[in-house]
């Protein structure tokens, strides 16, 4: 009885990965993949404005940097 029950889940194992594997197949013929030349210009668009933003938090990080050292010597100066 224990054998017959584990037969019996295999086989039913067996075909519910056969029955997943044909949806996915059937899945991926109605993807609609990008095409070469479109996938390197979104690459290049990400990699440019991800520079252009680092640039910026870099900019806006010396603004800050540099407010704060003159509020440092600011009251430096005043309070000796």
């Amino acid at each position: 009885m224990k054998e017959e029950t584990i037969t019996l889940v295999q086989e039913t194992n067996s075909l519910m990965r056969r029955g997943y594997i044909r949806e996915l197949k059937e899945e991926l013929k109605r993807v609609t993949w990008t095409s070469k030349a479109e996938l390197f210009l979104s690459t290049k668009i990400v990699v440019g404005a991800t520079f252009v933003f680092g640039f910026g938090v870099y900019l806006v990080d010396l603004v800050i940097q540099g407010s704060l050292n003159g509020l440092h010597a600011l009251v430096f100066k005043v309070i000796g």
